[in-house]
């Protein structure tokens, strides 16, 4: 695998973070939580451990995990 197939975007001025696997946006998580659950949506049912998986999620823009307003 060359690039993480899943992407969690830098936070939004907002608060939160889009989602996107292979270019597709999943949705807008506030929490882990969301993120899991977009991915198993997705089926990926062990979406849990993959967050802090370089070859499966990217954090791009800010720390990883942290959602609140950029």
């Amino acid at each position: 695998m060359t690039s993480a197939p899943i992407v969690v975007h830098p936070p939004l001025g907002s608060g939160g973070r889009r989602v996107s696997a292979r270019g597709q946006i999943l949705g807008l998580a506030h929490s882990d939580a969301d993120v899991v659950e977009f991915l198993r949506r997705t089926g990926l049912e062990d979406a849990d451990i993959l967050l802090d998986d370089p070859a499966w999620v990217k954090w791009k823009g800010g720390r990883a995990h942290f959602y609140e307003a950029a």
